[in-house]
């Protein structure tokens, strides 16, 4: 049996804790002060007609725009600092689970020889109808989101100082939940790669390839984006792809698929401390990766003949 590495599991944890804090508490710090100015209330009214036919307030516009600019942890921020509907933090985590760190993560698949084009329409076309959906058949969620590690809110609130200490301490309250979530989190993945359950599942993946339209060596590199993600594993996934030689249709297929759903663990466990139910928030995304596959394959149906490996840059 494998040996597990907890000391180096516990040290990526904590450092990807301290970066997470650095982007996370300023941008909740920004909202919830922003939140006593009239800034929120003018993009609500803004933005209001069209985030209603997501069920949402303007002001969630903010961290849709923050997680697809930056990244899904300064969308988190700012969504523990407003206040919305169980239901209402689903759609946005939905959207975001789909469409978040866009144009980095785009340019990592054009990277990769996809079309940039190609992938940012599924992750945009895919964040849009799945918010409507949910929507319009998603009957429960009317319930606060979230919790607070300090119950109740400061009352009287007359000065800047106040406002000031109020807000900070808010943002700390957030911080924290996703620190205590992030640092289990990094522990679990460094376990799953010392298991090597990654290898594991590689192989359970490869009779799925042939359903899915890709050739069965492409389950690896398949494997090492539903645990690693586009961001982290993107070197993995360049690197895969070159060894098992596949060919430019079975890469544009596997990255489809992890654009829409990729890094399974953590993309799904970070919204835990907002109170909402992950396990829909899996089984979306891994049906709609397996669906839009399957309509791209049966579209595309004679294989490119020149291998990723012999692609030269990876340009189409």
């Amino acid at each position: 049996m494998s040996r597990i590495n907890w000391r180096k599991g516990f040290e990526s944890g904590w450092k990807t804790a301290l970066e997470l804090v650095k982007v996370v508490f300023p941008v909740a710090l920004a909202v919830h002060l922003a939140k006593q100015t009239p800034l929120l209330d003018l993009l609500a009214d803004l933005l209001s007609p069209v985030m209603g036919w997501f069920g949402l307030g303007g002001e969630a516009a903010i961290p849709l725009v923050l997680g697809n600019v930056l990244n899904l942890y300064a969308a988190l921020g700012a969504i523990q600092a407003l206040d919305l509907t169980v239901k209402q933090v689903f759609v946005l985590a939905v959207m975001l689970s789909f469409s978040h760190n866009l144009f980095i993560e785009t340019a990592l698949c054009r990277r990769v020889g996809v079309s940039a084009l190609l992938i940012a329409s599924v992750r945009v076309g895919l964040a849009l109808v799945s918010a409507l959906l949910i929507h319009w058949l998603v009957p429960f969620g009317d319930r606060p989101a979230g919790f607070r590690l300090v119950s109740g809110e400061p009352a009287g609130e007359n000065t800047w100082m106040e406002v000031a200490g109020s807000a900070i301490l808010a943002s700390l309250e957030g911080v924290i939940q996703l620190v205590v979530i992030v640092i289990p989190l990094m522990l679990m993945i460094q376990v799953l790669k010392d298991l090597g359950v990654m290898e594991r599942t590689a192989r359970l993946l490869a009779p799925a390839m042939k359903l899915l339209g890709i050739a069965p060596t492409g389950a690896v590199t398949l494997a090492s984006g539903l645990f690693a993600g586009l961001f982290f594993g993107a070197g993995l996934i360049i690197q895969e792809a070159r060894e098992q030689n596949l060919s430019r249709r079975d890469i544009a297929l596997i990255m489809v698929f992890l654009a829409a759903c990729h890094a399974v663990v953590e993309d799904t466990l970070v919204f835990v401390p907002l109170g909402i139910p992950v396990l829909p928030l899996l089984l979306i995304r891994l049906a709609a990766a397996i669906l839009i596959t399957l309509v791209i394959a049966r579209l595309w149906k004679v294989p490119a003949v020149q291998s990723y490996a012999t692609a030269g840059d990876g340009k189409p």
